[in-house]
């Protein structure tokens, strides 16, 4: 078996930066989540790396087939590349897996891909065969549909559909084309399960900017008060949303490419290049011919269940916090952890947002959008800042070689050619990206909740600061639609703190609930204390109400958020920590949960087909997955 070359010891010395000029230690800190990150891993990571070492192999992987399978594996390839793929000697053989539909923008711009990256494997000496599709469905199309029921558990679906796509156990490395929610989280969860393989993900882009974000909210807050039509709504959504490529807020979908970049699974600098340029092309021809120097057959050997380790992730978690990123990924990103037998929780969460300082300033969090972002210096000066500081893990293995440095460079074209060059050392633009020195904020933008009411998370960085404490009386509802037509008769004009209950992944799939952001945005600007404290998810464009979302355990699993009742007094406080209902112990403990019918919930839309899937769920701290590697104290506390 050929052995993968080691990556060093879980980060137990503060190693200097390899940036040109700079050295600067791991901050304490940092060092010390990852410590106890690995600590808490070592049996699960072990068994996770013994297992890749053992479907390693030294030649092809097609090599170990019998010739029926093999000659089934290539029967429609053309002359030519059945040439090479019987070679079991040298040639690699790629894996395309996409995520492509002409339905959805973010995705339609990778119709093109595997043609090109076709050629450009075959031009470096490889093969490469589209090896599967997995779904891609569209949390801005089903928001506050039933479809939205689906989303969540659609991640694992995709996880599965990719390994599915590897299992025909012929190729030597992957190439995984997905943008949004779900899809990239699924994609990477599918390629750790083959572990073994080098996996390099290829991103789309942002669509252009279109109107800006924050007059799009205007226009929703407006239609929520009825004081514009649903014509002037859908004209102003269109104007937003209006080309191929990415939405340009930095919800879920941007947050997934800031992510595989700082995770060093990208080209450098290709996250935020947009659809249709020739750059965008240059990259992902890049990619193809990178790809064939990274498997087994070269010296180059990166299979992706070596460089997603402890110091990737906690690299992952830096990343979010100092962009404020997407809720979504305190989801996501434990369960892409685990795949990787990485065992993290949301105190981690919570400690390394101590000490990282808030970066950016982009829609939720700000007016830019991701196009004014990358053109400020964008993710390339994000992560010079964090390793000067040391507040990222330089020595981590990535796609492109040893050391996260690389990933402060910028792609350029040269009369066609492309290159890489160093980033801007300094922001452009410091409204919309700042420095350590004189950061945004000094700690992260996501918080983490606890009290007799479970742990919750609260995207804080878009929330005013006279608004990250609130107590006041609860409303209690089990739907955002009964949400808004308790808004829509005026029940709601009072300091209030909205409940929304039975949203977790085993009553009906943890949908998000943006819906509710217009009309709660709207109490709070009419000067009313409001904040949602709830079981589901909201969205990754989170904005200014303080929202305690993902409550753990769930309603379905016993919460205590299923006993509280209207009127009950609610404290949500951002600043200490602290999610509670004002009853004492006896109390409640002696009140029996609420119990509403579910059934409704399991049926029609093709729900019926996810039974299995909510019966399994773990809780949102675990990753809200359908299985999970065991492990010792997965949630709560620093063990």
């Amino acid at each position: 078996m050929r052995q993968c070359a080691p990556n060093g010891a879980p980060g137990r010395a503060a190693n200097p930066s390899t940036i040109p000029g700079i050295e600067s230690e791991v901050n304490k800190v940092l060092q010390r989540v990852t410590d106890r990150i690995a600590d808490r891993s070592a049996a699960t990571r072990k068994a996770y790396l013994e297992r890749l070492d053992s479907d390693s192999s030294r030649g092809p992987t097609r090599s170990q087939l019998g010739c029926t399978n093999l000659a089934h594996s290539y029967a429609a390839a053309s002359d030519a590349q059945k040439l090479r793929l019987r070679n079991l000697e040298t040639r690699p053989n790629i894996a395309i897996v996409s995520a492509y539909n002409d339905m959805l923008s973010a995705h339609q711009p990778l119709q093109t891909y595997p043609e090109i990256l076709k050629t450009e494997v075959f031009g470096a000496g490889g093969i490469a065969q589209f090896a599967g599709g997995v779904p891609a469905m569209c949390d801005g199309v089903t928001q506050g549909e039933v479809g939205m029921e689906l989303s969540l558990f659609s991640r694992d679906v995709i996880a599965m559909a990719t390994a599915v796509a590897l299992s025909h156990n012929v190729f030597d490395g992957g190439v995984f084309l997905g943008v949004c929610d779900k899809i990239v989280p699924g994609l990477l969860i599918g390629a750790l399960s083959f572990g073994h393989l080098p996996a390099l993900f290829v991103p789309a882009g942002p669509m252009t900017s279109g109107i800006s974000n924050s007059e799009k909210a205007k226009t929703r807050q407006a239609f929520a008060e009825g004081k514009v039509d649903r014509t002037a709504l859908l004209a102003s959504e269109e104007g937003s949303y209006h080309g191929p490529g990415t939405c340009t807020f930095y919800g879920t979908a941007n947050s997934n490419q800031m992510l595989m970049e700082i995770m060093g699974l990208h080209m450098p600098g290709t996250a935020f290049i947009n659809p249709g340029t020739p750059l965008r092309e240059a990259l992902t021809r890049a990619a193809g011919a990178h790809i064939t120097t990274i498997t087994a057959q070269g010296d180059s050997y990166r299979p992706v269940g070596r460089i997603v380790d402890e110091r990737c992730i906690v690299n992952a978690i830096v990343g979010l916090l100092a962009t404020a990123g997407s809720t979504n990924h305190t989801l996501h990103l434990v369960a892409i952890a685990r795949a990787a037998g990485v065992i993290i929780n949301w105190d981690d969460f919570s400690e390394l947002s101590t000490v990282t300082p808030l970066l950016a300033r982009v829609y939720p969090n700000g007016s830019a959008d991701v196009n004014h972002f990358h053109a400020a210096g964008g993710l390339a000066l994000v992560i010079r800042q964090l390793l000067e500081a040391g507040l990222l893990h330089e020595d981590v293995n990535t796609v492109m070689g040893k050391g996260l440095a690389r990933y402060c460079d910028e792609p350029y074209l040269n009369d066609g050619k492309l290159g890489w060059r160093p980033g801007t050392e300094t922001s452009l633009d410091t409204t919309i990206v700042s420095s350590v020195a004189e950061p945004f904020d000094n700690e992260g933008g996501i918080s983490v909740l606890d009290g007799n009411l479970g742990r919750g998370v609260v995207k804080t960085s878009a929330v005013p600061a006279d608004n990250l404490a609130i107590r006041a009386p609860a409303r209690v509802f089990t739907s955002q639609d009964a949400v808004l037509d308790a808004f829509r008769n005026g029940e709601l004009e009072k300091d209030v703190v909205v409940v929304v209950q039975f949203q977790g992944p085993r009553a009906n799939g943890m949908p998000e609930l943006h819906k509710l952001s217009p009309a709660l945005g709207v109490l709070q600007d009419r000067g009313f204390r409001v904040a949602l404290v709830t079981d589901g998810r909201m969205s990754g464009a989170s904005g200014k109400i303080p929202a305690a979302i993902h409550l753990s355990p769930e309603c379905a699993q016993g919460s205590n958020l299923a006993k509280v009742r209207d009127g009950d007094m609610v404290r949500l406080d951002c600043k200490d920590g602290t999610l509670e209902v004002e009853l004492d112990a006896a109390t409640l403990a002696a009140r029996e949960p609420a119990a509403p019918d579910l059934e409704a919930n399991r049926n029609g839309f093709g729900r019926n087909l996810f039974g299995v899937f909510r019966d399994a769920a773990t809780s949102a701290e675990e990753g809200a997955q359908c299985a999970a590697p065991e492990s010792a104290n997965p949630v709560g506390g620093n063990a």
